[in-house]
């Protein structure tokens, strides 16, 4: 017989331990690289995500700068991870189709991205500031989260925000396969992220199913996030077409860059086509009937 009742992740422990773990990154020394950068962003994220998921149940009088605070401390970041990716696939590029970048070695805008220095050997005081700042900030958050009373969260109510949460990723999901802009696919990413996010909190319901679905759509949001990191370079890059207005070269490696974009997104297309095809219900997809839904 099925249960009627829903158990969660402890969502306290969790919330403080996305904070606390990106404090602990924030003090290591090498965390000006790109990965200890994605990783605190990451968290972030996953912060933002349950916030937004108890909102409605919480008393908390400052909710709105707390989400604010953790947007702060990814947006002080964002430049910094997206140019190390850039670079990282500009020179994957360049090692598979060298003849191209041997045409365009005078290019000011790649020559930018390709040669600037990927870690410092003594961060500049502006990082110095930059990291003291979002020290400050997480030292704030945690201390006002950690006062936060969520005993009395009701978790029934909390699957209807999710599945609120999956209605508007299945709206963008469909809105960008009928007309794939990318100001579209780049919210479906965020929201898909929001869903991935929240969804670990109902893990316990069905821990198999849930672990699975999981994997779905972090494939997803790897493969949206690698398809705006290639959009990213076409728009560091300044690229528009217009016939005779580019070295052959330039117009060839944009080419090549929309052909890796049309890869990750056809491997979206394929997967989303799962979990948010028309009609489908969140309670089919976790497996689990429940009479509150």
């Amino acid at each position: 017989m099925e249960p009627d009742y829903v158990k969660l992740k402890p969502i306290k422990p969790a919330l403080a331990g996305y904070i606390r773990e990106a404090q602990v990154l924030i003090k290591d020394p090498d965390v000006a690289n790109a990965g200890s950068v994605h990783d605190i962003r990451v968290l972030m994220k996953k912060s933002r995500a349950v916030l937004k998921l108890i909102a409605h149940q919480s008393d908390n009088p400052y909710y709105e700068r707390d989400i604010q605070e953790l947007r702060e401390v990814g947006r002080i970041l964002c430049c910094r991870r997206d140019l190390s990716v850039q670079r990282k696939i500009l020179k994957g590029l360049r090692k598979e189709y060298p003849e191209i970048f041997e045409q365009l070695n005078d290019d000011p805008r790649l020559n930018l991205i390709l040669e600037k220095q990927e870690t410092l050997v003594e961060p500049s005081d502006e990082l110095k500031k930059a990291f003291e700042h979002i020290e400050d900030l997480l030292k704030k958050t945690g201390f006002r989260i950690r006062f936060q009373s969520m005993n009395l969260i009701d978790p029934q109510p909390l699957l209807k925000e999710l599945e609120l949460t999956y209605m508007t990723v299945s709206d963008l999901y469909l809105r960008c396969r009928n007309n794939p802009k990318p100001r579209v696919i780049h919210e479906l990413r965020k929201q898909a992220k929001n869903f991935l996010y929240q969804l670990y909190i109902f893990r316990p319901l069905n821990p198999s199913v849930v672990k699975v679905l999981e994997k779905k759509l972090d494939s997803i949001t790897q493969n949206l996030g690698r398809y705006n990191d290639l959009g990213q370079i076409i728009k560091t890059l300044d690229y528009k077409y217009q016939k005779g207005n580019n070295k052959p070269a330039l117009d060839e490696l944009v080419v090549k860059i929309r052909q890796m974009q049309d890869k990750y997104m056809s491997k979206v297309w394929t997967i989303s086509a799962e979990i948010f095809h028309p009609g489908k219900k969140l309670v089919n997809l976790l497996g689990f009937k429940l009479l509150v839904i």
